[in-house]
Parts: C-alpha cells; structure tokens; sequence
C-alpha cells in the first residue's frame, strides 16, 4: 500500500524522524567541513607552496605526492566510518519509522 501524503507529512513531523536527520547531520556536516578543508589545504599548497610540496619525503617521493595519496585514504576512511556509523545509528532509526509507516501508525 502506498504511503498517503498526510503520513508521509506526519512522520516527517515527527520527534523519531528528527532524530534520525540529526543523527545523520551531526556525522555528515562536520566531516564534509573537514574534507573540503583538508582538500582545500592541498590545493592551495600545491598552488602557493611549491617548494614546501616539492621537499623529498623518500626517493622520488615528494609531499605532494604523499598529500594526493593521503587525499584517497581519507575518502575510504571516511567512507568506511559513515558506513559504520550508518549502520548503528542511522539504519534502525529507519527501521522504526518504515515500520511504523507500513503498520500504519
């Protein structure tokens, strides 16, 4: 059975689904903030600060590079504990609202 507008509207409305935006918020914005900011660093750095991302870290392996890789870790990092994070806070609060919604509560 498809969800009427006036549930719909009322679950939105509610405590449980505000909880569940703000357990999704209070993890999503600060570490969207932090990557743009250490994404911004890099760009920045690789624009400004030349010869600070040209020091040799080992061989031909230079800051800049080591800074690009560390560009890819954090996205999987980031990634991984959105998942987790996901996967205890998020997902069954999710679970409760569709369930209420389905038995029509």
């Amino acid at each position: 059975m498809p969800a009427q507008p006036e549930r719909v509207a009322a679950v939105h409305a509610s405590a449980e689904f505000a909880e569940l935006r703000r357990a999704h918020r209070s993890f999503a914005f600060p570490l969207t903030i932090a990557f743009v900011t250490w994404y911004l660093l890099y760009v920045l750095l690789s624009n400004y600060a030349g010869a600070f991302m040209d020091t040799t870290v080992v061989g031909n392996i230079n800051i800049a590079l080591v800074f690009g890789l560390a560009q890819f870790l954090t996205t999987f990092l980031i990634a991984w504990w959105y998942a987790k994070h996901a996967e205890t806070k998020i997902d069954p609060k999710a679970e409760a609202l569709k369930a209420r919604m389905e038995a029509g509560e």
